[in-house]
Parts: C-alpha cells; structure tokens; sequence
C-alpha cells in the first residue's frame, strides 16, 4: 500500500535548493512519506490561503514576508511572539501556528565557533531575521550593538529588547567587535552584490557570519576568510534552522548528520 505523501516547503522571493536537499535527505533517511518544494511567491496572502486550501504540513518562509505573514496566521509560539517574527508555519488540522526557529539556527551556527556569552557582537539589520537573532544572542548573554541604515529601525529594536544601537557606519569599525552578524540581504543575488561590511574593517580571529545564503560563498563570507577571520556562511545558520523545523514538520528527531552531509554537497564548503 503506497502512503498518502506529506508535502512541505518554503516561500520566497528566490527561491533555493539548499533547504529542499536537506529536508528531503533527513526524510529518506528516516523513510517517510514527505516531499518539499520552495515556492518562489509575490502573493504571499494568496500562497497561506494556497495551504489551507491544500493542506500543506509546513512552510518555511523567507524574507521579506516574516512579519508580513503574521496576521495571516491562526496563532504564533509564544517564542515567535516575544520575536514578532515567523520562518515556519505548521498547520495542524488547517489551524495554521507560526514558529521561529531562525533563532536556534543562528545560535548553533556561532555556538559552533565562538562563545557567546559576553561577547562583543555587532548585528547588521534590523528585519525579522535580525530580530530572532538579536534575541538568541541576547538569551546567550552576549553584549549586542544593533546598525542598521536606517537608524530609526535600529533604535526601536534595540530600545525594545534591551541592546545600543547604532547607525550602518559602525559597520566601518567592526574590528571592535568579537563577533559580526550581517542579518540584511545585502550580498544576496537577487537583491545587491555590494557588502554590508567594509573588506578592511575585518579582522584575523573575529567570527564573521553571513546569514544570506544565495549564493553560500557571498563577498563577505570570502572577505572574512582572506582576513583571517572565522567565516561561517549562511548555510549553517539554515542547517540548523531546518533541522529545528524537521522536528516541527515530522514529529521525528533530525537527522542532523545526514542534513549536514548533504548541506556539505550541495556548497561544498
């Protein structure tokens, strides 16, 4: 007898491969009867609608539409509602839940390189993926200065979480800081190639982190390891983001190792 199969998937404006090859590694790992498509959409209130409709298990959603997505949804997990940002939606029974697993992503990516706790961190952004981050790195007790270009942005979030703020200049002086995050899009493929951090304001031995992920190997991950920097690419971040929204999809423990492997593959980095 063939199981009915569980489709899952993401939304965004670009859509990637990376996430689709390891959810799918992680279900034939385990032999489950799921699939997963990333759905490149400008209709984002169209696309939720779309998974009532069809009763699709999970999204994950990539920006611009975390915030947006908010009010199109049935309730958020107290975490994603302290955040006010969402990257997953689980839909139990057509009740659809939105989650924030960005934050765990983002945590054990630099958790891997550096400790956090008390670290002097410089985030870039002040989006839906900036505000999970600045969460996690707050709970991790990590000193944080939030810049962004428009000040304003980083002031409010800063104000509301507890962190300095400062505008995108103080990216210039990034060598002050332990560890840098850049949570914009900005060297992302679709949006601008133009580096959020200046090459020169890099340092041997700070941990630089690039959340974007299209492409892995974006000027500043590059940048950062011919400085001598520890360069972590976006694809950790969303390894670890996806594995946190396997166990939210399935019911099943992640495959961590398998969806490394194939993370590994598919950049080979």
């Amino acid at each position: 007898m063939t199981l009915p199969v569980t489709l899952c998937g993401s939304l965004s404006r670009l859509a990637s491969p990376l996430g689709r090859s390891m959810h799918e590694a992680g279900y034939r790992a385990l032999g489950l009867a799921f699939t997963y498509v990333p759905f490149e959409v400008a209709d984002l209130a169209g696309a939720i609608a779309g998974m009532r409709a069809l009763g699709i298990r999970g999204f994950g959603v990539s920006q611009p539409y975390k915030q947006d997505v908010i009010p199109l949804l049935d309730a958020l997990e107290p975490v994603a509602g302290r955040i006010g940002a969402v990257n997953t939606i689980v839909n139990s029974a057509g009740r659809l839940v939105g989650h924030n697993t960005d934050w765990l992503g983002a945590i054990r990516a630099l958790e891997e390189a550096h400790r956090l706790r008390d670290a002097r961190t410089l985030l870039v952004g002040a989006g839906g993926a900036a505000r999970a981050i600045a969460f996690g790195l707050l709970e991790r007790g990590a000193e944080l200065t939030i810049a962004n270009r428009d000040v304003a942005k980083a002031v409010a979030l800063a104000a509301e979480i507890g962190a300095s703020s400062a505008g995108l200049d103080e990216a210039s002086r990034a060598a002050d800081y332990d560890i840098v995050v850049n949570a914009t899009a900005l060297g992302q493929a679709d949006v601008s190639a133009a580096p959020p951090i200046p090459d020169d304001a890099l340092r041997p031995g700070q941990v630089v982190m690039d959340i974007v992920y299209k492409p892995v190997h974006t000027h500043l991950f590059e940048a950062a390891r011919q400085r001598g920097a520890i360069a972590i690419h976006g694809g950790r971040m969303l390894l670890h983001q996806a594995a946190a929204q396997f166990e939210l999809y399935t019911g099943h423990p992640a495959p961590l190792g398998v969806m490394d492997a194939e993370l590994q593959r598919m950049t080979g980095a």
